[in-house]
């Protein structure tokens, strides 16, 4: 035998060769042999030790082995000893692959056949590390049985895990008995087991109705179940669901690298605490499927044993418990003393999440990548090295999706050592766009002259592709153990070729592709490694490429182990998207094709066409943003200067030398470096700030500068429109955010822009719905992920109040901004032909004089009669009107007649003389379209002036035109945005302090004001042409009411307005304000013939205004079960219906009546039902005034129900504005303006009904009813109104005369609970407001006081819970906080959509009245205000520091916080989804709602912060 040609085959040769057993141990002297030879031994000593009965026992006993081997030379010796201790951690690498990753489903990840996975079936360890469980899997032929076994093994394991809170996997096609040992299973339809999944779901986790009957009938179950958390039927189906991952499956290779046709089956169970809470999960009917059990239960014991558990299951009707118990899964009878014995198992299931996900890495692998893959040039173009060559096992479909940099590199040759490359690898995906020459090593064995191979490669521009393992020309892959003897040596030749004679070696650069798992020294790719790093001489010019860091693990012990170093070379942490996205954007070339967005360690990934066509609301802003694009810059620069929006163009030449083509504005720094960091300390999900500007300031520029400042730190968009689909557009929003990042631990937030929401609700509607996007998502984290720059647009150049964090942009330029101006200003006269329109109108700062000039030449032949003239008049009243509305081009051309031309004619020249004040614009939606607008919005303003001053052309003669004109509505893609385009322009109303401009937009007041009347056949006009918009009916309604005072017509149209949308209440109230102004008109003294008409009118007034009532809390029952209830109760039906009768009461009061009764009380003795009309009849027997008593004794039931009607909405609107605060802090201006009114109807109402005579002494003549009289007309006769007195100035006087009429009711037989009731409420108060006041009861007196009164009312288990928080005293608190939610849920629930329960007080740090504190103490000295901005870390900072409030600790539990007994709501939830549950200490605030947390922290984090 020739030994030295063996031992050269065998280099290196020290692993187990897959005919041997595992087990060293259970080697013979056979095998013993083998392994000698392989590790290079003579066989002569070879032959000895086998003639001496040497086996694997002995050989691993060392003083055994030694006295067998003592015949042998020492080098032999030697050579032995040093291999054993290699051969023992081969062994234990033999067994060490590791199991898929968990809750994974696109790892790229394979097993082999016949290895041994390096987990054992275990229990529960911590947490989320998953437990294993295995199952062969081959006994089952039937496909019937086999389905069921899965199913069974499936539920049993999931129940276990569940209620042990554990990760777990459960793995078919895993051998048991040969632990861990990789068997695969054939798989013929994989959807059949996911299918069958769902029905066992279904089937095994729903209690059948009579199942349920039963157990709720039996006493004794249901007292035993009394404290246990087992949740409901249906809820336990559907946290199983979320819990049992779908099935999957994993192919098995065979040990030389082909598929084997097999497949491993696994499923994950993730019991996660959001979705688990503390509920436990019973099962149904699973012990049906034991008999199978039985059956391979040898031992008689164990058999009577499952037996007698089956019969106790029966006992049970079918319900099974499962817990983990070791490497089991147990069913326990008993089960409520283990869920009594594990009481912390939902919160160690919880605080393991946080520990879990708390430990992330920060690298700058994308950094060194490029610096390693160029040479330190960081750019592929100009790359150190010449060529590359790439060695790569067998790939996975996953990592085939993220090689196309390959392409981008010059490959001199591959290495390929996947058998099947050809038929579905690396090999086939890039022959598809690169051309190759396929080889077998032994085809470049060195046998020719040198210089005609060197040639032979030279001639061919192909990369030479090695096929290194088989699988072409007929080759078959050997395996691990035989490779190196089979085809090492012509590998070695290749590599020997390639580093040494065709290239200089420092130009070269060998990339190893680490696609799947080498753990042991056989495997043919450490091999080459070895080959490569003795030709090269060292790793300098080796890189290795994983994107597994498990992977990266055992390639390093192996190099560490054979070489004595560590990688000096290797990136790991990166996924291949993002390793494809770096190393492409290194190529000049390819960032003119590609785009790329940011991701994780300043890496990139490519963002395809198809996925950025599916974000179609957003504009994404990429790194390479006009990266090598040749656009033409003074085409961009004037479309920007002619008021046209900033395109990235303008950024991108900013940053060019010589260039400015967007001024710096001061804000931006400001925004970029202190605004968006102080946020990123948030712990929400999503967070916003405005950028607040007069419209034509720059507001939207600024935006889109810090994102482009900003666009390599987050992934930036643009919300290309506003939308009311908050659902998708965070949908879309989140898919970025997880775009290529879905499994990574850490991801870049996504910065996006949206600009026109002007209601600050709408914003926080998307950030609500993108918050709950990523819980869906299992998106957690504890900074935000999304940041929302919100552009608003304000009429006034002043900052305003409640904006939260906001940045204003003045309608001026700073010093500093005007000298970039002046600088910009002499570019344009340097680079520029100073005669155009535009730069002179800049370079003269918007002169009026000089625009005019302009306009005037240019519309000195304007004539109307010509088409071009008229579509110019629709784009200049378009521009005035509604700001950035265009015509789309197409629209023009065709309007014009130039698409039936036959000559090609651009519609700018169409236009003639006009077109220098025109320009192109491109509208960005989800329609994109070039449209035509005026160039600027003044020189529309001043062309507008011109028409009607000059040639008498009118505002409602083009605005006739536009709406009359069928082209303008045709069906066309751009169709939507012209149609709010122009609805905005008529119905847009600008608010003011002017009481008709409520009413009309701009251009219906500026056409009544040109020409009166004839804004009627505008409008007519309108409702023809948007008669599928009931707003325009609306309008139409309000205008015959306001100007025409013709009630019929606006009743027309009022029903046209309903039929159109019976379910949206905004158009449900349209009736009742139609009517309502009727009489807000009357100013004259009511006649007698027409006050029958009024009051009949009234009824229907009011009727209308109680049906318009029950259509928002429809909405808002909606609203709260989809769990978007962000816009505001509409509250038109209740002011509606207190603004009639105020207005009856007040056209009442016009009449004069006579003989005995003066003006000011006749109404309310009649009202109160003190005197009947007929009495008053009697009085007054004129003609004249007898009409008048006919008329009331008609409505006369009407009539005494306006004193209950006014009251029971001062009640509504009272505790409206008091108990309940918008989400978000901004002003609320409509709701401040019937605020307002409501007062003032309030003073009316006291004023006829409220009459006290203060100069009487309260306590001697004044009888409770005037008391009552008194109380009523200070608002001291509800909690509401008393409540107000906390957010009043002064109030100190009024609150000690409540207090005393109070005392004196108390003591009275007329006392009631609310009496009671409201005077513990005005000592609290008062004793806030003027804690120095002798009426102030003393607090424990107070609180004695309060434990006497009981009561099932909202307000007094409000008052109890605030009173006795603090105190020792043994009621109990959680029973009250659960009544006060229920009462709240009836009382204030339904109205309560858009907003929050108001916290009017807070716990603080001292006993009795002074550890309540009230708003007023925490706002001092302070511009925020904590009734609203709960989420202000600044304000809590100061809190902190001042020591006024009490910091409580409590548990997190159920995403609630337990303190005291008491559950706890976080005043936002989402605070909680990444919160210790160990203990978090937070501040405590009462609402009506029940107590609430705010400023909450972990405790040992905040203890270290203080």
């Amino acid at each position: 035998m020739d030994t030295s040609r063996h031992s050269e085959k065998n280099e290196g040769k020290t692993a187990l060769s897959s005919k041997r057993p595992v087990d060293i141990s259970d080697w013979d002297k056979d095998h013993v042999r083998q392994w000698m030879l392989e590790i290079q031994m003579d066989e002569r000593y070879a032959d000895i030790l086998y003639n001496q009965g040497m086996n694997g026992a002995g050989l691993l006993h060392l003083k055994e082995a030694y006295r067998l081997m003592r015949n042998l030379p020492l080098n032999a010796l030697e050579l032995i000893f040093q291999n054993i201790d290699l051969l023992k951690e081969m062994t234990q690498k033999s067994c060490s692959l590791k199991p898929y990753p968990f809750n994974r489903y696109d790892a790229a990840y394979r097993y082999t056949e016949n290895s041994i996975l390096d987990v054992t079936e275990t229990g529960p360890t911590d947490l989320i590390q998953p437990c294993h469980e295995f199952k062969a899997f081959t006994n089952t032929k039937e496909e019937k049985d086999r389905m069921e076994k899965y199913t069974y093994e499936v539920i049993r394991f999931a129940a276990a895990c569940m209620n042990s809170r554990t990760n777990g996997t459960i793995h078919f096609g895993v051998a048991d008995d040969k632990h861990g040992q990789i068997l695969g299973v054939s798989v013929q339809k994989t959807d059949k087991f996911d299918e069958q999944q769902k029905h066992a779901i279904e089937r095994h986790f729903k209690e059948k109705k009579g199942q349920k009957e039963k157990r709720e009938k039996n006493v004794q179950t249901a007292e035993r179940e009394k404290n246990v958390h087992i949740a409901e039927s249906e809820q336990n189906v559907q946290m199983a669901k979320r819990c049992i991952k779908p099935p999957r499956f994993v192919e098995v290779l065979k040990a030389d690298m082909t598929f084997s046709g097999k497949y491993v089956i696994e499923v994950d169970i993730e019991p996660s605490a959001i979705v688990c809470q503390d509920f436990y999960f019973k099962t149904f009917d699973v012990v049906k499927n034991e008999q199978a059990q039985k059956d391979v239960v040898k031992n008689e014991q164990a058999k009577k044993d499952v037996v007698k558990n089956e019969q106790a299951q029966k006992k049970k009707d079918g319900e099974s418990f499962f817990i983990r118990d070791g490497s089991s899964s147990s069913k326990l009878v008993e089960y409520e003393k283990y869920i009594a014995n594990n009481l912390q198992l939902s919160k160690e299931r919880k605080d393991a999440e946080e520990k879990h996900l708390s430990v992330v890495k920060i690298h700058a692998h994308a950094s060194a990548l490029s610096e390693m893959i160029t040479g330190g040039t960081h750019s592929m173009d100009c790359s150190r090295f010449m060529s590359y060559i790439v060695v790569a096992n067998k790939s996975h479909l996953v990592q085939l999706e993220n090689l196309d940099f390959l392409r981008c590199m010059n490959l001199m040759a591959v290495l390929d050592f996947d058998p099947q490359s050809a038929e579905n690898g690396l090999n086939k995906l890039l022959k598809e766009r690169k051309k190759f020459n396929d080889h077998l090593p032994a085809q470049y064995k060195d046998t020719g002259a040198v210089a005609d191979i060197a040639s032979s490669l030279e001639r061919t521009e192909n990369t030479s592709w090695f096929f290194c393992n088989g699988g072409i020309y007929g080759e078959t892959p050997s395996d691990a153990d035989n490779w190196l003897t089979e085809k090492g040596s012509s590998v070695r030749d290749v590599v020997s070729f390639l580093c040494r004679q065709v290239l200089p070696r420092k130009k070269l650069l060998v990339i190893f592709l680490l696609f799947s798992q080498v753990s042991e020294a056989s495997d043919p790719l450490f091999q080459t490694f070895s080959m490569f790093q003795q030709e090269l001489m060292g790793q300098n010019q080796i890189l290795c490429i994983s994107d597994n860091e498990t992977l990266y693990t055992y390639w390093n012990d192996l190099i560490k182990h054979r070489h004595k170093c560590d990688i000096s070379k290797c990136i790991y942490e990166l996924s291949f998207a993002e390793i494809n996205g770096t190393i492409l954007s290194l190529c000049s070339e390819l960032r003119k094709l590609i785009r790329f967005l940011p991701s994780c360690g300043g890496s990139k990934v490519a963002l395809f066409e198809k996925t950025e066509e599916s974000l179609h609301m957003l504009s994404i802003l990429c790194v390479n943003q006009c990266d090598g694009g040749h656009q033409d810059k003074q085409l961009h620069e004037e479309n920007f200067h002619k008021e046209g929006k900033v395109s990235w163009w303008n950024f991108y030449y900013s940053e060019q030398p010589g260039s400015a083509s967007v001024i710096k504005r001061d804000k931006l720094d400001y925004i970029v470096n202190t605004i968006i960091p102080n946020m990123l300390h948030q712990k929400r999900a999503c967070v916003f700030f405005n950028i607040v500007h007069v419209q034509g300031c720059g507001g939207t520029t600024l935006a889109m500068h810090v994102q482009w400042t900003l666009k390599e730190k987050f992934r930036c968009a643009v919300l290309k429109d506003t939308t009311d689909d908050y659902t998708t557009a965070a949908k879309q929003v989140v898919q970025l955010l997880t775009y290529k990042a879905k499994e990574q631990p850490t991801r870049l937030p996504v910065l996006l822009m949206t600009d026109r929401f002007q209601d600050i609700r709408n914003v926080t509607s998307l950030q609500h719905q993108i918050e709950k996007e990523c819980l869906d998502q299992h998106i957690f984290s504890k900074s935000p992920q999304v940041i929302i720059v919100n552009c608003m647009r304000v009429d006034s150049c002043e900052p305003t109040e409640g904006t939260g964090d906001a940045v204003f942009i003045p309608n001026y330029l700073s010093e500093n901004e005007l000298k970039l101006f002046d600088e910009k200003m002499e570019e344009f006269k340097t680079n520029r032909n100073t005669e155009t329109f535009y730069v002179s109108m800049i370079a003269d700062k918007f002169s009026p004089g000089y625009i005019q000039r302009v306009v005037k030449n240019t519309l000195k032949d304007f004539n109307f009669q010509h088409k071009h003239a008229q579509l110019f008049a629709v784009l200049v009243l378009l521009h005035v009107y509604s700001k950035n509305a265009l015509l789309s081009v197409s629209t023009c051309e065709e309007f014009l007649g130039l698409q039936t031309k036959a000559e090609s004619c651009n519609v700018e020249d169409a236009f003639e003389k006009f077109s220098s004040l025109l320009k192109r614009s491109t509208v960005f939606s989800k329609v994109t379209f070039e449209g035509m607008m005026v160039i600027h919005s003044r020189i529309a303003q001043h062309c507008l002036e011109e028409l009607s001053a000059s040639h008498g052309v009118t505002k409602e003669q083009i605005a006739n035109l536009l709406l009359t004109t069928d082209l303008f509505y045709e069906k066309t893609p751009e169709k939507r945005k012209f149609m709010q385009d122009v609805q905005d322009m008529l119905m847009k109303r600008q608010y003011s302090a002017k009481h008709e401009d409520l009413f009309f937009s701009r251009l219906i007041q500026d056409i009544m004001k040109e020409t009166p009347g004839m804004e009627e056949t505008v409008l007519l006009n309108a409702a023809e042409c948007l008669r599928e918009e009931e707003a325009i009916f609306k309008l139409l309604a309000r205008y015959y009411c306001i100007k025409k005072q013709d009630f019929t017509k606006a009743m027309v149209w009022v029903k046209k307005a309903k039929d159109h949308s019976r379910e949206d209440s905004y158009i449900s109230d349209t009736v009742s304000q139609v009517l309502l102004l009727v009489f807000e008109d009357n100013n004259d003294p009511i006649k007698p013939d027409s006050l029958d008409r009024f009051l009949t009118l009234a009824e229907s007034v009011a009727e209308a205004c109680k049906n318009t009532q029950q259509t928002p809390k429809e909405e808002a029952v909606t609203e709260t079960q989809e769990q978007t209830d962000y816009n505001t109760y509409n509250t038109a039906g209740h002011f509606g219906e207190l603004q009639t009768a105020a207005t009856v009461i007040e056209i009442l009061q016009k009449i004069q009546f006579k003989a005995g009764f003066t003006y000011s009380n006749w109404l309310t003795h009649v009202l109160l039902g003190k005197i009947t009309i007929k009495d008053l009849s009697k009085e007054n027997p004129g003609l004249e005034l007898k009409q008048y008593c006919d008329d009331l004794q008609k409505h006369e039931r009407f009539l005494l129900q306006l004193k209950d009607t006014l009251k029971q909405h001062f009640v509504f609107f009272n505790n409206l504005f008091v108990n309940l605060v918008p989400l978000s802090a901004g002003k609320d201006k409509q709701n401040d303006l019937t605020k307002c009114k409501v007062s003032s109807y309030f003073q009316q109402y006291t004023e006829l009904f409220c009459e006290l005579d203060k100069n009487k002494d309260v306590n001697r003549t004044v009888n409770v009813e005037q008391m009552r009289q008194f109380l009523e007309s200070n608002k001291g006769d509800s909690y509401a109104g008393l409540l107000e007195y906390l957010y009043k100035e002064d109030s100190a006087s009024t609150l000690e005369e409540i207090i005393q009429m109070y005392n004196f009711i108390l003591k009275s037989k007329e006392a009631r609970l609310m009496d009671t009731v409201n005077f513990i409420y005005t000592n609290v108060i008062l004793a806030k407001v003027e804690p120095k006041s002798r009426y102030i009861m003393p607090y424990q007196d107070l609180c004695n006081l309060l434990n006497k009164t009981d009561g099932s009312i909202l307000p007094l288990y409000y008052i109890k819970v605030l009173l006795l928080w603090s105190t020792n005293n043994n009621c109990d608190l959680q029973d009250l906080v659960s009544k006060m939610k229920e009462s709240y849920s009836t009382e204030l629930k339904p109205w309560s959509s858009g907003k929050k329960a108001a916290v009017h007080f807070y716990l603080g740090e001292k006993k009795g009245y002074d550890g309540l504190i009230f708003h007023r103490e925490i706002n001092s000295g302070s511009e925020q205000n904590i009734s609203t901005q709960w989420d202000d870390e600044n304000i809590w900072r100061k809190m902190n520091e001042s020591k006024k409030l009490c910091r409580v600790s409590g548990k997190i539990a159920n995403d609630l916080i337990r303190v005291k007994g008491v559950e706890v709501d976080p005043i936002f939830r989402r605070q909680l989804c990444k919160e210790s549950d160990k203990s978090v200490t937070f501040f405590i605030g009462f609402s009506m709602n029940g107590p609430v947390a705010l400023d909450i922290h972990e405790s040992r984090w905040f203890k270290r912060l203080m």
